[in-house]
């Protein structure tokens, strides 16, 4: 078992509702430096998730966006934005058209 002062201080990776009509996605703290790390620890967990998230090349899927602390992560192929132990990740689907 995990202590629990270890466990809050971990990045909590949250992913948007549009992704529950789908299969289960819920909000999860997990272990990580860097985006990439953050969410191969959710999909160790639950692999249905990784290809709504990434693409076969393991890159953003296009109409996916993944936000730090409120930032877009500019590194959408390898994932190596960085993330701290109380950071906030949160993965949803960008919107477009007019």
């Amino acid at each position: 078992m995990t202590p629990r002062r270890t466990v809050d201080r971990m990045p909590v990776v949250t992913f948007t509702r549009t992704l529950e009509r789908h299969l289960a996605a819920p909000a999860t703290r997990v272990a990580g430096a860097t985006v990439r790390e953050a969410l191969d620890e959710v999909f160790r967990a639950n692999p249905r998730l990784r290809s709504y998230v990434l693409d076969d090349q393991g890159r953003l899927r296009k109409h996916v966006v993944v936000f730090v602390d409120g930032e877009l992560v500019a590194d959408r192929d390898r994932l190596t934005d960085a993330v701290r132990p109380s950071s906030a990740v949160f993965v949803m689907q960008a919107l477009s058209g007019g």
